[in-house]
């Protein structure tokens, strides 16, 4: 059984994010189905989900999710992965920028019944803020600051 929900969560990820196929919607995610991550929030039930991978897919059809690591305790399945695709499509209301991008995040699936019908999220939004163009590279942000030889003494 264990595998058998990984292999599961793996199906997912390729067929669904990675190949866009939302025909097998239906028979890996549950009508049930509550996640929550951070660009969206609350998706609750099916629909929402299908409607929630097409507006990542239309902004980024060259979406490419990688599984960094999987693993698996009791019901739930842990999934470390990197996403990267090009921003085409509109997103968010932001106009597609062409900037090609990556971000990182975890995963964690509950899987009952043969379906996942819970998934919790966290990944680097402010990267994909940095491929949107909404926030300047960080190296752009950060200033220096002048050392004391530079002439200004440390505050106490």
């Amino acid at each position: 059984m264990a595998t058998d929900n990984i292999a599961l969560v793996r199906r997912l990820i390729e067929e669904v994010w990675n190949k866009g196929n939302l025909d097998v919607l239906g028979e890996l995610v549950s009508d049930k189905y509550m996640g929550v991550e951070p660009i969206h929030g609350e998706v609750r039930g099916l629909e929402a989900f299908r409607r929630q991978v097409q507006s990542y897919r239309a902004a980024f059809p060259d979406l490419r999710m990688t599984i960094d690591d999987i693993g698996m305790s009791g019901d739930r399945i842990f999934v470390r992965w990197t996403g990267r695709g090009t921003h085409r499509g509109t997103f968010m209301g932001i106009a597609p920028t062409n900037n090609r991008g990556e971000i990182k995040g975890i995963s964690i699936d509950r899987v009952s019944g043969g379906k996942v019908v819970e998934h919790q999220q966290s990944y680097d939004s402010l990267a994909l803020f940095q491929v949107l163009g909404v926030v300047p590279p960080l190296d752009r942000l950060v200033k220096t600051q002048p050392s004391a030889e530079q002439g200004r003494s440390p505050r106490v």
